[in-house]
Order: C-alpha cells, then structure tokens, then sequence
C-alpha cells in the first residue's frame, strides 16, 4: 500500500512540474508579443463562410495597425484570423492544444506553443491581450467568454474591450443575460454587462478600435 502511495505521489509531482513548465513557457511566449489581440470562434467555420472571411479581414486591418493576433491555432474562425496576419505580413501567433482528435496547427500560424493541459492553453488565451474579439461560436467559444468576463468582473484581470461581432447571432444570448439574469433575478449587476460591447460587423468592429485608439484604451 506504501509502495502504490509514493507512487502516486510521484506522479502527482511529475503532473504539477509539467504543469508549472508549460506555464513558464506560455508566459514567455506570450511576453515577447506585444499588442496582442485574441480571436474566439467555432472551429467548425468553413472557408466559404461570412464569419471566416469578416474573421479573416479584420485580422488582416489589425495586423497592419501592428497588433499580434493570437488563436487556439486551429481551424476555423482561428484558422481566418491567422491567416489574415500571415497575409498582412504580421505576427500570426497560436496557442495549441495536444489532443488525439485534434487537428494539427493550421498553416497561417507563424509562432507557435503547444500544450498538454486545456486549462494551462486557456490561461493562455485570457492572459495579456489588448482586446478579445469573439465571432460565433459554441461551447468553447462560450465557456471562454464566460470566463473572461468573470474574471473582468471579479478584477483578477485589468479592464479590456470584449468585442461581440454579428448583431444577429449574439443578441438572444445578451438578451437572455439582461432580462433573466439582470432584470427578473438580479444575479449581475448593470455594469457587468458594460464589460463587452456588441457589434454588427467587422467595419463596426474597426469603427469601435479606432475609437479606443484614440482613447488610447489599447
């Protein structure tokens, strides 16, 4: 019984020094990018969609202005997104997950870190952008909405722009936030629901950075 304790001990110590190595590397993969901006959205997109090409072009504005676009280097929205950075010249940066039924990286990626652990690649995605930009998605894309207006919400990370794209497909959703979670139950608060801003389309989007710009908000 000994034996199979200190053995599970061991391989508990193996996953924590994995664990804070692929931390160490993210963080140091992520610092020497600067003026990042990440890009969420179903990976499901397909090259022939409205959301992959508006994806696609936005990333493509923003990289000229000298931002690094950052994704989950998958297919997809990511997949756009890169390859509008790969094609403006700028730094097409991914944060990839090692999974069995996984893709690999898509080719638009130009720098790339790996990892074993979800949550290690999601503390990733959230940490040190300028700004969040989320085109349609699913669970993934939700749950990592979610989580960083959580973690705006709580203060455990500064104040930056969550940028909504396509009135259409993200109005029930906010809908449903302001009258069942604001309006009938009172679980937010009005301002919580300041943190990200809804936009109809990538020159709306645009419209929106140069504002902040100016504002010097990014």
């Amino acid at each position: 019984m000994e034996e199979l304790l200190e053995e599970q001990s061991d391989v508990s110590t193996w996953r924590i020094l994995r664990i804070m190595s692929e931390l160490v590397a993210g963080f140091d993969f992520l610092r020497s990018h600067r003026r990042t901006v990440t890009f969420f959205g179903s990976a499901r997109t397909k090259p022939n969609n409205l959301w992959y090409a508006e994806a696609e072009a936005l990333a493509y504005k923003l990289s000229k202005l000298g931002f690094t676009i950052v994704t989950g280097a998958g297919p997809g929205i990511m997949e756009a997104a890169n390859k509008g950075a790969h094609d403006a010249g700028g730094i097409s940066a991914g944060v990839a997950i090692k999974l069995e039924h996984e893709e690999k990286a898509n080719p638009y990626v130009t720098r790339l870190e790996t990892f074993k652990y979800f949550f290690v690649r999601k503390i990733m995605l959230a940490y040190s952008s300028k700004m969040y930009i989320f085109f349609p998605g699913g669970v993934g894309t939700l749950d990592e909405l979610f989580e960083i207006i959580t973690l705006i919400q709580t203060r455990k990370i500064r104040s930056v722009p969550i940028i909504l794209v396509d009135k259409k497909f993200w109005s029930p959703l906010l809908e449903w936030v302001k009258h069942t979670l604001y309006e009938k139950n009172a679980m937010i608060s009005e301002e919580d629901m300041d943190i990200y801003t809804l936009v109809d389309d990538i020159d709306d989007a645009y419209a929106h950075i140069a504002t902040l710009q100016k504002k010097k908000a990014i």
